[in-house]
């Protein structure tokens, strides 16, 4: 059993203290457009490796690139872009703490800022991301989204409806989680919903601890807050 911590869009000061936090978990999950610094403090704390997904409010991170000698954009030095340490998933398949996720952030195209797509782009995208998933040739254990699939747990206004396309995306992947942001309850619990065969689609604002046994596709939910 892996177990897991997963946020997105609020912080929840608790959780810096580890007030509400069952047992340690194996892995950090972020969702979306939360502070860089509140992933490091949670990874630190927990002393598991992070991976996460940027919102429509997270700064752009295309182009960065990873080598050897530290990060690079355009060809030119510059510090880690993200969340110190952390593992950025979208677009990629990564296998981190015994679990295989598969990554798209951003949400609908809106007005023009960051990590916005419109629906024929993020279709792109999602057709990339099942590709490179297929050439790992891994069983997808969690698919982590910024944004929910259209009709399924999003809203109705156009800043917040969901991608069509993650429907094929899910039916592709056959993950057991879709775990995403971006909808925030309002005081309200939202329910998990199912999507495709077998995955099941879960709201973290605020933060939702987790098991999942990746081995029988087993998910038992622990703490949870809808919301800060």
């Amino acid at each position: 059993m892996v177990r897991v911590l997963a946020v997105a869009d609020e912080v929840v000061d608790s959780l810096t203290y580890g007030v509400g936090i069952e047992g340690k978990p194996d892995l950090i999950l972020g969702a979306g457009d939360l502070p860089f610094e509140y992933l490091e403090i949670l990874s630190t704390l927990c002393d598991a490796p992070c991976v996460f997904v940027p919102g429509n409010h997270d700064p752009d991170l295309h182009g960065y690139r990873r080598g050897r000698t530290g990060w690079t954009r355009g060809g030119l030095p510059t510090p880690d872009p993200g969340p110190a340490g952390a593992i950025n998933a979208d677009g990629r398949t990564v296998r981190v703490a015994g679990l295989t996720i598969a990554g798209l952030g951003g949400c609908r195209r809106y007005n023009g800022g960051p990590n916005q797509y419109t629906e024929r782009t993020q279709r792109r995208r999602a057709a990339r991301l099942r590709a490179h998933s297929c050439l790992r040739r891994r069983d997808i254990d969690i698919l982590l989204t910024h944004s929910p699939a259209r009709g399924v747990g999003d809203g109705d206004d156009p800043p917040h409806r969901g991608f069509r396309c993650y429907h094929r995306l899910v039916g592709g992947l056959d993950p057991v989680l879709l775990v995403h942001g971006h909808i925030h309850p309002f005081g309200l619990h939202p329910d998990d919903h199912r999507i495709g065969a077998r995955t099941t689609s879960m709201n973290v604002v605020g933060y939702c601890q987790f098991t999942i046994d990746p081995t029988i596709g087993a998910v038992a939910v622990g703490r949870r807050r809808h919301g800060a």
